[in-house]
């Protein structure tokens, strides 16, 4: 067993432990009420998940092991001469809980170098698809057709011990993060520059090989993409992507199936799609403007318009955050840094001053302020990355980060079938009667 794998054994021991203690002296106690509204409405705000990986605060955004995104800023390893921090690095915070050394960085990069490797037929399963499709189908299908390898489960068909699955599927998150960027840019190039195939190099970190895969060899655009696969990562354990491989894998779905269904619900509108909706909609405003800088007082009239024809302003709102998002935040920082006179990137912080007070002022919007997905097309668009229904697989493939180390720590703690109760209304209306109880 190597390093990581000891280390990550020896946290999960203790970390069963401490649960077992836990519900044996508290198992009975109530953590809240659900409401009727909160059935019907999507679940919102209950709490029924465990993710040890990372945390949502309403005031300061997503916190992973504890650590805001400022903080992973400064104290995570960077690339040499980099100044972002690099998502191995939040991988192994993620799944050992500890902060990681710049050789414990290493050793993840190099474990990841190692297990790259895509076999031949999963390349042509994707290339069996027109160049229609939208990247995220392909990206899913490349991930289907990469379960052939799965060490899970093969290890389940031979009858492996219930109190070793975690190995496997450690075996299996490792295998598949480290052949996920080569996937993409394989989708990449395929679909947008003429099947013409860069060969990775196996001297880079993870997400600077990936910009490189995709033909990208600016310096500040492999800062931008550690940057991005490293805020992209995660966000708790209640949303779409991060909830649905939770719930896939708790059929005991190895983590390619599992991984495959989280993506399928991440490239849905109302969660991961949302990038490339966002740029999208500037693109339209200045389409509409005949402007590639409009003014605040041109913007306000354009949003007003949007909202007026029953549409939302897309990047705006956030379940469940208050504030404006530090995801968005530190891609405005790094705005300001590499390109703070691009006019596209102009745009996204006027539209930032705008929005948020005229949404105010309808008093419906409990919080008015960018999300992440507000901000990260306009930073791509700078190094000629236009094509936005892509941005959704660059997502993707950061979201492997968090999603995968939750699933490691979901059967290294024999997390059971996730299996709620459900009600029809006809069952509602009869309780609301004190005819039948439904809630026992």
């Amino acid at each position: 067993m190597d390093v990581l794998k000891e280390r990550f054994n020896a946290k999960a021991q203790s970390a069963n432990a401490e649960i077992k203690n836990l519900l044996k002296e508290h198992g009975g106690k109530k953590i809240g009420e659900v409401t009727l509204s909160q059935v019907y409405q999507g679940m919102r705000g209950i709490t029924g998940i465990v993710s040890e990986t990372s945390l949502l605060d309403a005031q300061e955004g997503i916190r992973f092991r504890g650590y805001s995104i400022p903080e992973l800023q400064e104290k995570l390893p960077k690339a040499p001469g980099g100044s972002e921090p690099l998502p191995e690095g939040l991988f192994y915070l993620m799944l050992i809980g500890e902060l990681p050394t710049d050789d414990d960085v290493q050793r993840v990069s190099s474990i990841l170098q190692r297990r790259s490797h895509v076999p031949t037929h999963v390349f042509d399963v994707m290339d069996a698809l027109p160049l229609r499709t939208h990247p995220m189908t392909m990206f899913v299908t490349g991930v289907m057709a990469l379960q052939t390898e799965s060490n899970f489960a093969k290890a389940y068909a031979q009858g492996i011990n219930k109190k070793d699955y975690w190995q496997p599927v450690f075996d299996d998150t490792l295998d598949l993060i480290a052949r996920l960027p080569r996937i993409a840019a394989h989708i990449y190039r395929r679909k947008y520059k003429n099947d013409d195939h860069i060969q990775p190099n196996g001297l880079l970190d993870w997400a600077g090989n990936f910009a490189h895969m995709m033909g990208y060899g600016d310096e500040s655009f492999k800062e931008l993409m550690r940057l991005y696969m490293t805020i992209h990562a995660d966000h708790e354990g209640g949303n779409v992507s991060a909830h649905t491989t939770h719930l896939v894998g708790s059929a005991l779905s190895d983590p390619y199936l599992s991984f495959a269904a989280g993506m399928n619900g991440l490239a849905g509108p109302l969660h991961g799609l949302a990038n490339q909706e966002v740029i999208k909609w500037i693109f339209e405003l200045q389409k509409e403007l005949g402007t590639e800088q409009p003014t605040k007082e041109q913007i306000a009239e354009y949003v007003q318009q949007t909202i007026a024809s029953g549409k939302v302003v897309p990047g705006y709102g956030h379940a469940v955050l208050r504030k404006t998002d530090p995801r968005f935040t530190a891609q405005m920082e790094f705005g300001k840094k590499h390109m703070p006179d691009d006019p596209l990137v102009q745009t996204v912080w006027n539209v930032y001053e705008t929005v948020p007070p005229i949404l105010q002022s309808l008093g419906k919007i409990k919080n008015p302020w960018p999300n992440v997905d507000a901000h990260s097309g306009a930073l791509l668009v700078h190094y000629g990355m236009v094509e936005y229904e892509f941005y959704t697989v660059l997502f993707g493939v950061s979201r492997a980060l968090g999603v995968l180390a939750s699933l490691c720590w979901d059967r290294a703690l024999g997390f059971p079938l996730e299996r709620p109760k459900s009600v029809t209304t006809e069952s509602v209306k009869m309780w609301l009667e004190g005819k039948e109880e439904i809630w026992e």
